[in-house]
Formats: structure tokens, C-alpha cells, sequence
């Protein structure tokens, strides 16, 4: 059994493998084998473009290397939470990953993929996956993470897409590019997030970046529990 973590950049991979120990290892070259450590964590780039096609490869150069495919596909990260539904340092575990800002404008509003009539925005955590991520770490919050291509800076944006997505509890960039690259080649994925800000005007000043990376670490160390 052999996992594949996606992060965006170099510092969640970091904070995910000091989490995983020995039981993991990068994933951004193909040198794998049955024989090695049961995770495997890759830098997918930001935005859900790049991690789509570089999740995509990954699992193309696995199955080749190794002659069998990754079971899982999990997106961790950091975050921001949705106020009132996720805190700064919390764990957030997607049940379903959106693509919030993928469909059209109108003057009645925003229209979804599915109100286009071209597919979906959104794909559901594996079952299992969410069975043993949540029991392994019951204090996490669980609802929807929105995936978006340029995330909230604005109290009316974060009004927005909390009116339009009430189970929505954090949002990212990368979940749905994931979510597809796995999904195309039938593998189950879940996305987790820690959370290092609230969604809405931005300000730096007030990230916690530090405590939303060491909630990675710990994430981790339950996943480890689950392959280990």
C-alpha cells in the first residue's frame, strides 16, 4: 500500500514529512519501488493547474516504476478557514473538495459547471478515507473545502462564498486539480487542510503560518498511524 501526499510548496512538505519519519519519503523524482516507505509526498506547485498535471505525472511515473498505482491521493496543506465555522491552528478535513470560482458570471448570479451544463465542480471525499482520517483525528472540523484560483482578500468575497457554500469550512488553491488528476485515474482521494488565517480582507500580519505548519506535522503523524 503506497499513499501519495500533494502539497503546494517545499515548506508543507517539509512539515509533512518531519510528521511521517520513516515512513516517508519525496515524491518528486522516480525513484520508487514496492519496497519503499509507504507515503510518498510530492510538491505539486500552487494553484490548481500545476497541481493537477503534476500530480497527474506523478502517478503516470509511479505505476510505470513500480508496475502498480498509488492507493490514495491526499492534498494537505494550510489554509483559510471560513469564520465561525474553522479557527487559526485548526485541522480541517474536506468531505468534499469545490471549485468554488470555476463557472460564469450573470447578473443573476454565479453560475456553477453543473447550472452550465458542463459537469461538475465538485468531488467527494473516498469514503473510507474520511472514515479513518476523521477517527483519527476526531477534533478535526469536517465540511467543504473550496478550492479557488485567487483566494479571498475582501470581507464581501468571504460574505459571498460562505452565503453560496454554507457547509464551506476552509479554502485553498490546489484541492480540485488533485481531485481530478486522481479521480481520472480511479485512485481515492480526501484533502486536508490546517488553518493559518481567516478568510477575508488580507492581512498578513495576522497569519499564523508557524502553528498551521506544526498542525501539519501532527496531521501527519495520524496518517502515519494509518499506514504504518
Amino acid at each position: 500500500m503506497t499513499f501519495l501526499v500533494v502539497t503546494a510548496v517545499a515548506a508543507e512538505r517539509d512539515a509533512v514529512l518531519a510528521g511521517l519519519g520513516t515512513l516517508g519519503e519525496i515524491g518528486d523524482d522516480t525513484r520508487a519501488s514496492r519496497s519503499g516507505p509507504p507515503v510518498r509526498v510530492l510538491v505539486g506547485g500552487v494553484g490548481a493547474t500545476a497541481a493537477a498535471a503534476r500530480t497527474g505525472h506523478e502517478m503516470a511515473a509511479f505505476a510505470s516504476a513500480t508496475g502498480h498505482g498509488y492507493e490514495a491521493v491526499l492534498n494537505f496543506g494550510i489554509g483559510g478557514g471560513y469564520a465561525g465555522r474553522a479557527a487559526v491552528g485548526d485541522t480541517v478535513i474536506g468531505d468534499r473538495t469545490v471549485a468554488a470560482d470555476l463557472g460564469a458570471d450573470s447578473p443573476a448570479g454565479f453560475l456553477t459547471m453543473a447550472d452550465l451544463g458542463f459537469g461538475t465542480d465538485t468531488i467527494d471525499a473516498d469514503e473510507w478515507l474520511l472514515a479513518r482520517m476523521t477517527g483519527l483525528m476526531p477534533a478535526a472540523v469536517v465540511g467543504a473545502v473550496l478550492t479557488l484560483q485567487t483566494v479571498t482578500g475582501t470581507a464581501a468575497r468571504a460574505a459571498d462564498l460562505a452565503e453560496r457554500h454554507p457547509d464551506a469550512v476552509a479554502e485553498a488553491m490546489e484541492g480540485f486539480g488533485v481531485a481530478t488528476a486522481a479521480a481520472l485515474h480511479g485512485i481515492a482521494f480526501i484533502e486536508l487542510r490546517t488553518v493559518s488565517n481567516l478568510v477575508g480582507p488580507r492581512d498578513r500580519s495576522a497569519w499564523r503560518i508557524g502553528p498551521a505548519m506544526a498542525a501539519l506535522t501532527t496531521a501527519a503523524r495520524a496518517l502515519a498511524t494509518l499506514v504504518g
